[in-house]
């Protein structure tokens, strides 16, 4: 997808369709106006007739209007004006999109950006257009015999805009936007990709391929003889039962200075999770290919702040292996140790996420890190307290986690801040270890963030719960692409700020 900025009145654009906004009671949008202006009332005269009512998230493709270069017209319902919000303007961008995509058009210009949204800017909008249009034209049919053929397809957007003052500054929000687009695509095509194919050996490949595409990524591959020296127990625990050989992939990332200490990205590579011993149920096991969606929206958030260049420092460290039942496995019971020296008595080995993290986390502070947040696809207990609307979020330090949700909420990838209070720690407690890894039922989601916590006392630290927001079930089945917009976001508010 092609996208730019076009300024210029709607009525003298060619294009293949030309979308313009319609409240409902009939009024137009400064853009329809002019449109509507230029045709002789062609547009008014349609809304009079009762054809378009201006709800929300309708629309009416119009052929032949007078006065205009463009083949085709859509009016799109906005609703109410006075209830125009961030989610009234996302169901409508979407409606506007899916619809020009049914027609022959190949390319559009969208009069939308310059329609006021309540408590947003035009940024705002374009960002949200862009990442929209993404999300409405990507297709995951890869290892199908016959991929599905898209006779018409969308292939170019112009955001048109009436008033051009704005044009230059917006460009670089395009250019994030789509840096940030490509990014979500790059972990739903990972996350997407079955675990036969997605191991934790094809993640160091796909890593290594990232370093070579761009020349500012530094990527290395430690082997599990290497984890072994390192004394990393508690993640070669985890990987005891698979065939497939553990992986701990780092990626360098400088654009700041050499002085400037690097934000570190500690992603869950979980690339199949069958709870090994502690088994999960048969039903849905497949989506357990979905518990390596950390480690590619890690994967996705370089990759983008590599195309955007940011003046940062940013290191990315995954973890990666399977969790497999066999004779080797971990049991119920076993006590391993860390690399940070403390002692695991292990309950449930499908609590396995914590296992592997907590000795990336400390790995993590090698780098002698300025901020660390990982993420990870960790309890079930999120989807029940948040369902599938916010990632679950901890901090050590409450200034960081209000810089993460402000740059959740920035990009409509949001986040809610649950407690890390130290009454939750005593659940851990063991009788035969120095903690266990599971907490019980109650507050399961937090005493999982008060396990990590344990191994990040030396730094600015946050945790990303995305069990609930990494991926869909059901009928639209499918990766996300969360939280690479919150993470990209936040490392561009860093880069603005100069921190």
């Amino acid at each position: 997808m092609e996208f730019s900025i076009k300024p210029g009145s709607p009525d003298k654009q060619r294009s293949g369709c030309i979308v313009v906004g319609v409240f409902e009671g009939g009024k137009l949008s400064a853009a329809a106006q002019a449109l509507d202006k230029a045709a002789k009332h062609y547009l008014s005269d349609i809304i009079a007739r009762g054809d378009m009512s201006g709800k929300a998230a309708t629309t009416l493709l119009l052929h032949n209007v007078p006065n205009t270069q463009s083949e085709r017209v859509l009016l799109l319902g906005l609703g109410k004006g006075t209830e125009f919000d961030a989610k009234r303007f996302l169901e409508a961008i979407r409606a506007a999109l899916r619809a020009v995509q049914a027609t022959g058009a190949r390319d559009a210009v969208l009069y939308l950006n310059e329609i006021p949204v309540a408590q947003r800017d035009n940024s705002w909008c374009m960002t949200q257009a862009v990442l929209a249009a993404h999300e409405t034209t990507y297709r995951f049919d890869r290892l199908k015999s016959k991929p599905e053929k898209n006779i018409h397809g969308l292939n170019k957007i112009q955001f048109g805009l009436i008033d051009g003052k704005q044009a230059a500054s917006l460009k670089t929000v395009l250019a994030q936007a789509e840096a940030i687009a490509q990014g979500m695509k790059l972990a739903k095509d990972l996350g997407n990709l079955p675990g036969n194919i997605c191991t934790p050996s094809y993640l160091a490949a796909q890593a290594q391929t990232l370093a070579k595409t761009h020349k500012s990524i530094k990527t290395t591959v430690l082997e599990e003889k290497d984890m072994h020296k390192l004394g990393m127990g508690s993640l070669l625990s985890v990987t005891r039962g698979s065939h497939e050989p553990a992986k701990l992939i780092t990626l360098e990332y400088r654009g700041g200075n050499k002085k400037q200490k690097p934000i570190v990205l500690v992603g869950k590579g979980i690339t199949f999770d069958s709870g090994g011993i502690s088994l999960k149920p048969g039903a849905d096991m497949d989506e357990m290919k979905y518990d390596m969606c950390g480690a590619a929206s890690v994967l996705g958030t370089l990759q983008a702040v590599a195309e955007m260049g940011l003046p940062v420092n940013v290191v990315g460290i995954i973890p990666t292996c399977e969790n497999m039942p066999s004779g080797t496995a971990t049991k119920p019971g076993d006590v391993v140790t860390s690399m940070s020296g403390q002692t695991i008595e292990i309950l449930n080995t499908d609590a396995e996420g914590r296992l592997i993290l907590c000795d990336a986390l400390t790995f993590a502070g090698k780098f002698e890190p300025d901020t660390v947040v990982d993420i990870a696809t960790l309890t079930g207990a999120c989807v029940i307290a948040l369902g599938h609307v916010a990632s679950g979020l901890f901090s050590n330090q409450d200034g960081l986690a209000r810089e993460l949700l402000a740059a959740g909420e920035q990009v409509h990838d949001r986040a809610w801040q649950l407690p890390l209070w130290d009454d939750y720690q005593s659940l851990l407690d063991s009788n035969f270890a120095d903690m266990q890894n599971i907490g019980g039922r109650a507050g399961g989601t937090i005493t999982a963030a008060c396990f990590l916590s344990r191994f990040t006392k030396d730094y600015r630290w946050a945790h990303l719960d995305i069990a609930g927001t990494a991926w869909k079930s059901g009928k639209e089945k499918g990766a996300t692409g969360r939280p690479v917009p919150l993470l990209a976001q936040y490392l561009i508010n860093r880069a603005q700020s100069g921190k």
